[in-house]
Formats: C-alpha cells, sequence, structure tokens
C-alpha cells in the first residue's frame, strides 16, 4: 500500500544518501520526521478502518452462528411437539443462515489478515520512526561537524602556501628598503651639518681671539697718543 512507501525508502542508508544532496541537513531531517509522522497518523487511520471491518463481519458471524444454533433447536422443539411443517420450515431458515455464516466466516478471516497485516506494518513505521528519531541527533551532529571541518579547511586552503610566502618576501624587501632610505637620509644629513660647521669656521675666530685682537688695538691708539 501507498502509505507503507516510506516504511521502506526512509531507511538508515537514504537518509545518509539523502544528507549528502540536502543545503540543512537539520531541516532536512526534521522534515523527514514530520513526514514519517503524518505517513503513521494516516497507517493508524487506515488500520483502524480494517480492524472496524473485521470487527463488523465478526458480529455478523457470531449473529449467523446464533441463528443457526437457535433454528436447529427450533426445528427439535416442534418435531417433539408434532410440529413436522414448523421443523422443516425451521430447517430450512437454519440452512441459509449456515450459508450466511460460511460466507462470513472467509469474509472474518480475510479482514482478521489484513487486519494483522497492517498492524505489523504499523508497528514497524513505528520502529523505523523511533529509530530515525533517536538517530537525528547524531546525524545533526555529524553534520555540524562535517561543516565546520568544511570551513576549516577552506580556510586553511590559502594558509602558508606559494602566495603568502611570496607575499612576506615583498614586506621583506619593502621593510629593507625603508629601512635604507631612512639610513641614507640620515647620513645625508650628517654631511650637510659638517659643512655647515666648516662653513661657520671661515666667518672669524673664536671670541678670545676676537677680544685679544681688541685689546691689541687699544693699547697700540695708546702709545700713539
Amino acid at each position: 500500500m501507498g502509505i507503507f512507501k516510506r516504511l521502506r525508502d526512509l531507511t538508515a542508508a537514504s537518509i545518509n544518501d539523502l544528507l549528502d544532496k540536502a543545503e540543512d541537513p537539520v531541516k532536512m531531517l526534521n522534515q523527514f520526521l514530520r513526514d514519517m509522522e503524518e505517513d503513521i497518523m494516516e497507517a493508524e487511520s487506515a488500520v483502524a478502518k480494517q480492524i472496524a471491518v473485521e470487527k463488523k463481519f465478526k458480529m455478523q458471524v457470531e449473529e449467523a452462528q446464533e441463528m443457526v444454533t437457535k433454528r436447529q433447536e427450533q426445528a427439535v422443539k416442534a418435531l417433539e411437539q408434532g410440529n413436522e411443517d414448523l421443523a422443516r420450515r425451521a430447517l430450512e431458515d437454519k440452512k441459509e443462515h449456515q450459508i450466511r455464516f460460511d460466507e462470513m466466516s472467509k469474509q472474518h478471516a480475510i479482514s482478521k489478515t489484513n487486519a494483522d497485516q497492517l498492524r505489523n506494518q504499523l508497528n514497524e513505521m513505528k520502529d523505523e520512526f523511533n529509530k530515525m528519531k533517536n538517530k537525528k541527533d547524531l546525524l545533526i551532529a555529524r553534520a555540524e561537524s562535517a561543516k565546520a571541518q568544511k570551513t576549516i579547511n577552506q580556510a586553511m586552503s590559502g594558509f602558508g602556501t606559494d602566495n603568502a610566502a611570496k607575499g612576506f618576501d615583498r614586506m621583506s624587501e619593502k621593510v629593507l628598503q625603508m629601512e635604507a632610505e631612512a639610513q641614507a637620509s640620515g647620513e645625508l644629513r650628517s654631511s650637510n651639518r659638517s659643512l655647515d660647521d666648516e662653513l661657520d669656521k671661515l666667518g672669524g675666530g673664536s671670541v678670545v681671539d676676537d677680544e685679544l685682537a681688541a685689546l691689541k688695538a687699544s693699547i697700540a691708539a695708546k702709545k700713539q697718543q
């Protein structure tokens, strides 16, 4: 029957296969369980209807059996009272009820077999559902672990590659160039400062020499007076 299709389809292997294609395993697993719950509810309804049919046939079998027994007793009682015609009519009616009893017994046996089969299938569905429900947390944990591992692998794919090494080499060369430029700038500044000091010396002697020359000129001026 169609309502039991997922009992065959939703096995652990098929769920793992579907997870490989699922964009969101958590949502997919929850959806699978909801689908199975709906199928179980549908199956329970079908089983209930089949059980009702079985009970109906069982009731008809019992009624026919009662009438067969009743007509048999009535036929015996009619003969005991010397009423052969009434006994004949009771036996004819008994025959009709016997036919009905035989037919209803066959139908009841068939309906009972169907009901038992549906009960077993329903129990299998419930067992499968419980297994999938218990396994859901494990599958979700595995999916989350795989997702995290994939993210790390993608992040690590460009970590420490030739491109990164070349980038570090370029930055090292750039730092060396900056250091060389800084050193050259310092040397140029020192060179300019030394030149300024030498040029300042050309402008005259020290302060003592200037004062000594002034005193010599003062003395010479006094002698001339």
